[in-house]
């Protein structure tokens, strides 16, 4: 992450539609991808500035095209809607030496979670996530380009995964070795249990539970936030993303995986919370929703595994195997999901209607 200068972060606002005044910088540390930064006059935060990474974003025309058609949608009185704040040239983005910027606003007297233990944040997350769909529900999926081809394909990170190791230096892969051989296990296991006919919908892609601003006062969930990566997907796929990070209260890089929980009240209350909105889900969509369960930590588990034997060359770490213990975390939790996935296909058919 390279930390920009003041004046370097006064220079590349002055190509935004903004009033001229005396603007203050914090620079946020939360997230692996882009480099973010809180604009604030006298203390008071007014917009986020982002520098999108587009060594992962190859097509920062493709994203921002996304993002703009889904934020038109993503506005009712119980969702907060984000602004994009237009370049001076009209584009939603500018292209500098430094890299492709974009400003967007700030939502007043927000909060995120990393983890939580609280039920009413498990269900409000689920009732955000739930509003977030029924909005985007009519949108056309041709209208909308994968901003990362095969984002969730098991088979394609499976050979990302194989590749990396062929590559891999013999220390890793001892460092590694039993993660490895897990790893083996379960693509096999989520090969041989993988749902079909599920309908494509327009997805947020990175549901963990600190893409969900909160007020700090009411505890209420009040829009999605980290949009790079809206596009066709499945449900299962926010679902399972958004409970690898809600049920489990211990920190996605927990060293010590015997701390991994799959907290059933949480789960409930999570699941109560999709379904407080209108029924938007088929059938097949419902029957599906366990199998997200277990996929998603095991693909974040993966793609960090991966990394981890490529150097450490896509998320940002602080140590050298964090990826590693990333990896370990995630696929303690995707175990903890299969020895839950009937307990969580009752409940799914139980408590949501098609």
């Amino acid at each position: 992450m390279r930390i920009h200068s003041h004046d370097e972060l006064k220079g590349i606002l002055s190509n935004f539609s903004l009033p001229e005044k005396e603007y203050q910088f914090q620079q946020i540390a939360v997230g692996y991808i882009n480099d973010t930064y809180l604009i604030s006059i006298d203390a008071r935060p007014l917009f986020i500035l982002q520098r999108i990474n587009h060594d992962i974003f190859k097509n920062v025309e493709v994203i921002m095209m996304n993002i703009n058609r889904a934020l038109k949608q993503l506005r009712a009185v119980d969702y907060k809607q984000i602004k994009i704040i237009p370049a001076t040239s009209g584009k939603t983005y500018i292209s500098l030496p430094s890299g492709y910027w974009r400003i967007m606003s700030y939502i007043p007297n927000s909060i995120t979670f990393n983890t939580t233990n609280d039920t009413q944040i498990a269900e409000q997350a689920g009732r955000i996530i739930g509003k977030f769909h029924l909005l985007l529900a009519t949108e056309d999926s041709s209208k909308y380009v994968e901003t990362i081809p095969k984002f969730h394909n098991l088979e394609l990170r499976k050979m990302q995964f194989l590749a990396a190791l062929a590559k891999a230096s013999d220390e890793k892969k001892e460092i590694a070795s039993e993660t490895i051989k897990l790893t083996h296990k379960l693509l096999h296991q989520l090969e041989d249990i993988r749902p079909s006919k599920v309908p494509l919908r327009i997805c947020h892609n990175d549901t963990k539970l600190n893409n969900i601003l909160f007020s700090k006062t009411k505890m209420e969930a009040l829009c999605l936030i980290d949009l790079d990566t809206i596009m066709p997907g499945y449900f299962h796929f926010d679902f399972g993303d958004a409970v690898r990070t809600i049920v489990n209260t211990a920190p996605e890089d927990e060293k010590n995986c015997t701390k991994i929980t799959f907290d059933k009240t949480l789960f409930e209350s999570f699941v109560k919370g999709i379904a407080s909105n209108q029924p938007f889900l088929r059938k097949e969509e419902i029957k599906a929703l366990p199998y997200g369960v277990v996929l998603m930590p095991f693909l974040h588990g993966l793609r960090a595994l991966t990394d981890y034997l490529n150097g450490n060359i896509y998320y940002k770490v602080s140590y050298e195997n964090q990826n590693l213990d990333r990896c370990q975390s995630l696929f303690a939790f995707s175990m903890k999901a299969q020895n839950n996935f009937d307990y969580m296909k009752n409940k799914v058919l139980n408590m949501l209607k098609e």
